[in-house]
């Protein structure tokens, strides 16, 4: 396999597919002296640079660990091929292999890069199976379909007959997958930044959501939801206790742990499934899409203009049942005479009774006052219309929010999903042409243009009131410097941190947990959690990778595949098909579609499997025997994963 790139996710895709997956990898990345990473460099006093010492001590034993290429820490510095080129060139696919591979992952920063280094690859090996990062999810479908209709047209030329989603000689299709990192590690990130938020998969109309629970208190008996996917580490609120990953021993979190497990484990929280479901077309969990520009009436006009313009229209009514009362006038006679009179249109009242010359001047004084109101409403309004392309500032009664930093590819997918969750948000964004301001001013959220290390930005976006900060810029230094100045503005916030390297995320997660053990912290690498998704995506389109959830330090994955070809699941009962700890069948999809009948439905026993209907059949019976045809939803560790789409000797040999 072939993986090319120019950040953390090619080197962290190699380690997962040379150590999890066992197969031989030539990875393709710059030249050294470009993947140099600057040194972390904080500016605090106090107790943060004692935690800085304490950081820097931890990533220097990292370190010593020895890695090149400016690979990750904790993952092998040299794999079993590694070119140095600067673009996956025609000739560097062909130095690296590309005619003789069985999958190629493109997964530079840069779309069009990837997308050019694809058509390159087609071309030299139709049967190549592609893998492509790509953040624009529409142009991806277009390139799907094109590079798969040109792997059918060339088998169908050489005659072999194996294109997309056949078996070649490898043992693979030869169809593309199209991916984005920014999609796979939104959800999490949003979900790790607010309390009690599920964490949710979403895709292809498949909707997956679980949540976390705390332990039970004494007396009371804890939900179990559909079924128990991890328990949690048992000294998880305990600052020295582990830090929740694969290393943390027993102590750490459990996937996928059996029902004795579950029951022995007292005292610790559990991450439990809610629910396995379709969302029809049509649907979408946004109420940000499609918006325009244009903003809705009510926000047109401030609520202190809103409020003068009602006390006028109740002073013209007040002064019109006024004059019907004195003059006997018929009240839409009357209404038509006070209008003329607040406009001073109508004649001096000379002659006329003493109450109907009072209320005239009434109605002068108010058309006087509503000259002002009726001036300040159309600046108002002009004003609005001309900001509906500028960016918008915090209100200053703004509280209880996110402050997310950071509107690049990651920062803009966490932003449209907490806006999905109705969380509000402020922005903080130093490049007045990020790619995600468009986003933000699209969903009207209040964006502080500024460099987030200067004095005063973070008091802008009102962080001494916000509920959370999420970290999410490209540079290390800069989210864990604005980590540092969060906690010293309030010490209870609630952290989420964007970090290269996983072992470094891990360091600065032990020392921000200890200095303040009563606020929740989290650091999270972007890589480690999409590099799974995309390692499985390698191994053919017959499995499709639906996401991915982080529990602690530890990531969870949920594939949908087909039964047929893995002896792990074929011909074996739904009970005896389950392997705790590496995978669980959570629903049947006896469906065609997504829009088929009974779409999520909680079908019975009998009818919903033995009838077979169309659907998502989630309380499939433990004495179910999973049949070739059958199509499965299920959880799974990257080991059990593996396990499962790993090839045989044989295939890797090519034979």
């Amino acid at each position: 396999m072939i993986v090319c790139g120019d950040d953390g996710l090619a080197h962290r895709l190699a380690h997962e597919l040379r150590n999890v997956y066992g197969e031989q990898v030539t990875l393709v990345v710059p030249p050294s002296e470009r993947n140099i990473r600057p040194p972390v460099v904080v500016r605090a006093a106090g107790t943060a640079s004692a935690l800085l010492d304490r950081m820097s001590a931890a990533v220097n034993r990292a370190a010593g660990n020895g890695t090149t290429g400016g690979a990750p820490s904790g993952q092998p510095g040299s794999h079993e091929g590694m070119l140095e080129a600067v673009e996956a060139t025609e000739a560097v696919l062909a130095e690296a292999g590309a005619e003789r591979a069985a999958a190629l992952a493109l997964v530079y920063d840069d779309d069009e890069t990837n997308i050019r280094a694809a058509l390159t690859a087609r071309r030299l090996n139709p049967r190549l199976r592609l893998v492509l990062r790509l953040y624009n999810r529409r142009l991806g479908q277009h390139i799907e379909e094109l590079l798969d209709q040109a792997s059918v047209l060339s088998a169908a030329i050489d005659g072999t007959g194996d294109g997309v989603g056949g078996g070649s000689g490898h043992g693979f299709d030869a169809s593309t997958t199209v991916l984005s990192d920014a999609d796979t590690a939104a959800p999490a990130l949003a979900a790790t930044a607010i309390t009690g938020t599920s964490k949710v998969v979403q895709t292809d109309g498949l909707l997956l959501r679980a949540v976390e629970r705390q332990p039970p208190a004494p007396g009371e008996v804890a939900d179990p939801g559909l079924y128990t996917l991890a328990l949690l580490s048992t000294t998880s609120s305990d600052p020295a206790g582990a830090d929740g990953s694969e290393s943390s021993g027993a102590q750490g979190p459990r996937l996928l742990p059996d029902e004795a497990a579950v029951a022995a484990a007292t005292g610790r929280g559990t991450v439990v499934l809610q629910q396995v479901a379709y969302t029809y077309s049509g649907t979408s969990m946004s109420n940000g899409r499609g918006r325009g520009v244009v903003p809705p009436f009510a926000s047109l006009f401030s609520r202190r203009l809103r409020w003068s313009l009602a006390g006028m229209v109740g002073c013209v009514i007040a002064l019109a049942v006024a004059l019907t009362l004195a003059t006997g006038e018929h009240p839409v006679h009357a209404t038509y005479l006070t209008l003329l009179d607040l406009f001073a249109i109508n004649d001096p009242a000379l002659g006329a009774p003493m109450s109907r010359q009072i209320l005239q001047l009434l109605s002068g004084l108010v058309g006087l006052l509503l000259l002002p109101v009726l001036l300040a409403a159309v600046l108002e309004a002009l004003g609005t219309f001309r900001s509906g392309s500028a960016v918008r500032k915090p209100p200053r009664g703004l509280s209880g929010h996110v402050v997310l930093l950071g509107l690049g590819k990651i920062g803009t997918r966490v932003l449209t999903r907490l806006r999905e969750l109705n969380i509000p948000v402020v922005c903080v964004e130093a490049d007045p042409e990020a790619r995600g301001l468009a986003t933000a001013r699209r969903l009207r959220v209040p964006v502080v243009l500024g460099d987030v290390t200067q004095e005063g930005v973070l008091e802008a976006a009102k962080i001494n009131r916000a509920q959370a900060l999420l970290a999410l810029t490209s540079a290390d230094t800069t989210n864990l410097e604005a980590v540092l100045y969060g906690r010293s503005v309030r010490p209870d916030l609630r952290v989420v941190l964007r970090l290269y390297d996983d072992d470094f995320a891990t360091a600065v997660y032990r020392t921000l947990r200890a200095a303040h053990p009563g606020a929740t912290t989290r650091s999270r690498s972007v890589s480690h959690l999409s590099a799974p998704a995309f390692a499985g995506a390698m191994m053919g389109r017959q499995t499709q990778i639906l996401g991915t959830i982080p529990v602690e330090r530890r990531v969870l994955l949920f594939a949908a595949m087909r039964v047929g070809g893995h002896a792990q699941l074929e011909g074996r009962t739904v009970g005896e098909a389950f392997r705790a700890g590496a995978w669980r069948v959570l629903a049947l999809d006896t469906g065609v579609s997504p829009d088929a009948e009974g779409a999520g439905s909680n079908a019975t026993a009998g009818a919903g499997v033995d009838g077979r209907p169309s659907g998502l059949v989630w309380d499939v019976p433990a004495t179910y025997v999973l049949r070739a045809e059958d199509r499965v939803v299920l959880a799974a560790t990257r080991r059990g994963l593996a396990e499962l789409l790993g090839r045989r000797r044989g295939e890797r040999a090519g034979v």
